[in-house]
């Protein structure tokens, strides 16, 4: 048998050695240049991906730390903690789970409006607990109390509709919108031209589902006194003249095609129907009035501003297999759901 030559050993030797001390640098320096940002291991288009795919991983409400205003306390929490106290306040935890998602959606879209349009509360909050100013708000102990025995079901319930939707919002070319919301409407929602100021592309007349068979209180009356009625309608005009012919106070209504009253005449003035219905505290605008005696009934339909969504009327569309996305896209004309003005905001 042949033996080895003594230096072909010692090279042998001597080049495994060095192998085995190089290989752990063989094995780790490719990886060290995906874990760290100090040498570029990418091309300009796989790096822009990668800016991509990072963006995407931060899209969650709970990026994003907001001021709200609580009575004369400014509380600061996260989007996502806020929007369950919104939900919580502004739709019945019983409703369909597309429909909590749709709320959900709608509460976090008004709520980036406001941050990103400047808030009515300029630098003292971004949002306040006040729905007749904001959006509802109700804190978990006082919705616990009210939900009783349900009221681990329901916190699930509302806590799974954000999460579930964390970061998406109703955008129209590439923005949040005003997304407003009410709670019923007369079979049809009106367009925000017909209730504000200023009509928007978004917030346009369309059909509602809900009926007096799933809506509690969808049709209710208010009757006054012809005492009671004067003192309530003469101050909407100083040219308003009330005579005696009581029966002829309010004459010629403007309705829209849903029954909402656009306009109507008081003692020889024209008055909106949106002042009306804040005059004489009504439901909705959506009114119609008789006379028995002295005595004035207001007929109405609906509750709310019937501008956006539809609380009942996304229930409805739930109930019946609609998802979030199908009862958003109703409600708000041309619009697109979108995580990009979360994930740009988280990432400020």
């Amino acid at each position: 048998m042949q033996t080895a030559n003594p230096k072909t050993f010692l090279s042998l030797w001597l080049m495994l050695w060095l192998g085995l001390f190089f290989l752990p640098a063989v094995l780790v320096t490719p990886w060290e240049g995906a874990l760290t940002t100090t040498t570029p291991t990418t091309t300009p288009q796989e790096s822009e991906e990668s800016a991509t795919i990072i963006t995407n991983t931060v899209i969650s409400d709970d990026d994003i730390t907001i001021r709200v205003l609580d009575g004369d306390t400014v509380i600061e929490m996260t989007l996502g903690a806020y929007l369950v106290g919104v939900v919580s306040a502004e739709m019945p935890a019983s409703f369909h789970i597309e429909a909590l998602k749709a709320q959900a959606c709608a509460a976090r879209t008004y709520t980036l409006y406001q941050m990103l349009n400047g808030s009515v509360h300029g630098d003292t909050a971004d949002i306040c607990t006040d729905f007749a100013c904001c959006q509802a708000y109700v804190h978990s102990e006082t919705s616990a109390t009210d939900w009783g025995a349900q009221a681990a079901e329901y916190e699930s319930r509302i806590r799974s509709a954000v999460y579930q939707t964390s970061g998406e919002t109703i955008d129209y070319d590439g923005s949040p919108i005003l997304a407003v919301f009410h709670a019923s409407s007369a079979g049809q929602t009106r367009q925000a031209g017909s209730v504000w100021v200023s009509d928007l592309p978004y917030l346009q007349s369309v059909d509602s589902p809900e009926s007096a068979d799933t809506v509690p209180n969808y049709y209710t009356e208010v009757t006054y006194s012809q005492s009671e009625l004067r003192q309530l309608l003469l101050p909407l005009d100083p040219q308003i003249v009330l005579g005696e012919d009581f029966a002829s106070w309010l004459a010629n209504p403007i309705t829209e095609d849903g029954g909402n009253v656009v306009s109507v005449d008081i003692g020889g003035q024209s008055v909106s129907g949106t002042t009306v219905r804040s005059a004489l505290s009504l439901r909705s605008a959506c009114f119609t009035w008789s006379w028995v005696g002295e005595d004035c009934t207001f007929s109405v339909t609906g509750y709310g501003h019937g501008v956006g969504l539809s609380q009942y009327g996304a229930n409805t569309m739930a109930s019946a297999g609609a998802t979030y996305q199908d009862i958003l896209t109703h409600y708000y004309t041309g619009v697109t759901l979108s995580t990009d003005s979360v994930a740009a905001m988280a990432l400020q």
